[in-house]
């Protein structure tokens, strides 16, 4: 599988990464065979975080991975944390919690229920209104001295706020989580409606795909076959029948499945950008990783870009 550089470092993982959000409803023989296909795809990045599953995804991971052929430097291992579920609330999310006691405590929990002695990358999950930068950074140093964490990023933020984080920390931001797709292209919209006064023009992001780029950071790209704010599936939904249609005349061309272009068509943006796939169905995982390794051409990217209901100036 083609390889992509992690951040302004030199190590390089898989373009496709496997998300464990769903293995929470596998058995562990089943996540087994899910984590080994994935590596046989050429996969070598697993992204979890300490909510999926309310933990029970980490848990089945960690029994698996033990249970697999697989060894630890198989897999580039992240989580992310800093969402807080109240038990009490039937784990209803009721902040957001970026204090150094939180983030330690939420640490050893993660490599516990995976049962690792490190994570290779850790990200803060979502911007806490609240977050210090020094404490912050006094959790990262702890975390980084003990060997528990190797590299960290954050998700789902916005420039101003990776900026403010970094003027706090001493490691690196590597990478930004980020929701793209060829249906979920509001990152992408606004650039190309620059000088318009249409509500494709409206940067909700803050610039955030040009700030990576020349920041070198890599973004992580999650739900890339959703639609809307996850609201579902729209590879072969019949709501979508156009974009449906220019994934599946490209498919067909480079003899894959739609999944597979749907994952090139974000691959073939210039920022440094690699695709998280959630599927545990081993037959799909394995369709989705040839998306790494087809490329797209401008009319290709453009033609299913306007498909999928976008528009030019």
């Amino acid at each position: 599988m083609r390889q992509i550089k992690i951040g302004n470092t030199n190590f390089t993982t898989s373009a496709i990464a496997l998300g464990i959000m769903r293995m929470n409803k596998l058995s562990v023989d089943d996540a087994a065979v899910t984590l080994e296909t994935a590596h046989q795809a050429g996969i070598n990045y697993i992204d979890s975080a300490d909510i999926y599953g309310h933990g029970k995804s980490e848990e089945v991971f960690g029994a698996a991975f033990q249970k697999s052929s697989l060894s630890r430097e198989d897999f580039y291992i992240q989580s992310k944390t800093g969402i807080y579920e109240n038990p009490k609330l039937d784990y209803k999310t009721t902040r957001y919690d970026f204090s150094k006691k939180y983030l330690i405590k939420a640490v050893d929990g993660i490599l516990s229920r995976m049962k690792i002695d490190y994570l290779d990358s850790l990200l803060l999950h979502r911007p806490d209104a609240l977050m210090d930068p020094a404490e912050i950074a006094a959790a990262f140093d702890e975390l980084q001295r003990d060997g528990k964490v190797r590299h960290f990023g954050v998700s789902n933020f916005n420039p101003m706020q990776v900026d403010l984080l970094q003027s706090g920390v001493s490691q690196r931001l590597l990478i930004n989580q980020l929701q793209l797709s060829v249906m979920h292209t509001g990152p992408i919209d606004f650039n190309i409606h620059t000088n318009m006064t249409d509500e494709r023009s409206i940067d909700h992001d803050r610039g955030v795909l040009d700030y990576s780029r020349l920041h070198n950071m890599t973004v992580q790209a999650w739900s890339p076959f959703q639609y809307g704010q996850i609201e579902g599936n729209f590879i072969g939904n019949p709501k979508f029948p156009e974009v449906n249609e220019a994934l599946q005349k490209v498919a067909d061309q480079k003899g894959v499945s739609k999944n597979a272009v749907a994952a090139a068509w974000i691959l073939r943006h210039p920022a440094n950008t690699q695709v998280i796939i959630g599927t545990m169905t081993p037959a799909h995982i394995i369709d989705s990783a040839k998306g790494a390794d087809i490329s797209l051409t401008a009319q290709e990217w453009y033609d299913i870009y306007l498909a999928a209901g976008n528009d030019l100036p």
